[in-house]
């Protein structure tokens, strides 16, 4: 198997801590800057998963460095640089205790629930009938808490105002930035013959100005059909064809495998973790019209370092 980033630990200057994410390797330096370093973990049902994607992390931060480029006139982002493959370096930023998921088609998370019987996500009331996969009227919020440990849970607009989680203000702001990032993001999607189903961004606050971070439009944020064949499909009651992390949740599923207590997290073979790499990078070459060029692991500690250490002095100087 090809070599693949389960963990950093760098010291870089000026650090003063550092933050695991399930994904995200995150150095506070100073309280000014962030470099966020994506590794290659990769994450389901809110669980870090014993395996490491080859590729993964170098998928998501391009993926991101590619969208944030194209909607950095119209919100704004925290991103200051994107020195390295793995590396964005961006605000420190004070960030919002909520994800704001948009979803355009009853797909994922959504369709389980509707499934169940509920026709109401989130204070979202859903009409009769719907298949999965089926397009909405219009694209809908359906916001969740944002948990270090254990499951993110959904809330509702109502929850989020009374328990005072965020400003009516903020949020009208964060809610009107998620549906323009949206509408982005499925313009960008459908010139490429894809579908943007549903993602969820988050947001931060620096200096009273809200701004999106972390990651936009990735596989691991979002979920894409292919657009050609899409209304047979539906028609015929076959299942759509995607690109998106939801495969990976559906073989832990057929595993034995939802993140419930007790469950015994099945480790994937070699094969299937190649079958994911494939699948990450096939996403980021559609998605964005370019080849992925895979950077080698031999010696990336060294070759992360010489890429961050000048970028982050000359930050300093602006400070």
């Amino acid at each position: 198997m090809i070599q693949a980033i389960k963990e950093t630990n760098f010291q870089f200057p000026g650090q003063i801590s550092k933050y695991r994410g399930k994904v995200r390797d995150v150095y506070n330096i100073n309280e000014d800057f962030l470099v966020i370093v994506s590794s290659d973990r990769i994450s389901a049902f809110d669980h870090i998963l014993p395996r490491a994607i080859p590729y993964k992390g170098q998928v998501l931060n391009k993926t991101s460095e590619y969208f944030f480029k194209k909607v950095e006139e119209m919100v704004p982002t925290h991103v200051l640089a994107i020195p390295d493959p793995n590396v964005t370096i961006g605000l420190k930023c004070d960030p919002y205790p909520i994800e704001v998921v948009v979803r355009g088609y009853l797909a994922g998370h959504a369709w389980r629930v509707y499934k169940s019987g509920l026709r109401e996500i989130c204070g979202v009331a859903l009409a009769e009938g719907l298949k999965e996969g089926d397009r909405l009227p219009e694209p809908i919020i359906t916001p969740a808490t944002k948990s270090k440990i254990g499951h993110d849970e959904d809330i509702s607009e109502r929850e989020i105002l009374k328990f005072g989680l965020i400003e009516a203000a903020e949020w009208a702001e964060m809610k009107h930035y998620a549906l323009q990032l949206f509408k982005a993001g499925t313009e960008c999607a459908e010139k490429q013959g894809l579908i943007l189903v549903d993602t969820k961004y988050e947001f931060g606050n620096y200096e009273d100005k809200i701004y999106v971070i972390d990651e936009i439009h990735t596989p691991d944020s979002s979920r894409y059909y292919y657009l050609d064949g899409y209304e047979a499909r539906q028609q015929a009651g076959e299942p759509q064809k995607q690109l998106s992390k939801e495969f990976v949740r559906e073989w832990l599923m057929a595993n034995g495998f939802q993140g419930l207590q007790g469950q015994q997290m099945p480790n994937m073979p070699d094969e299937f973790v190649n079958k994911v790499t494939d699948r990450y990078i096939a996403l980021y070459e559609q998605l964005t019209g370019s080849s992925f060029a895979k950077e080698s692991y031999l010696q990336i500690q060294e070759r992360i370092m010489d890429h961050v250490v000048p970028v982050l002095a000359d930050l300093k100087k602006i400070i």
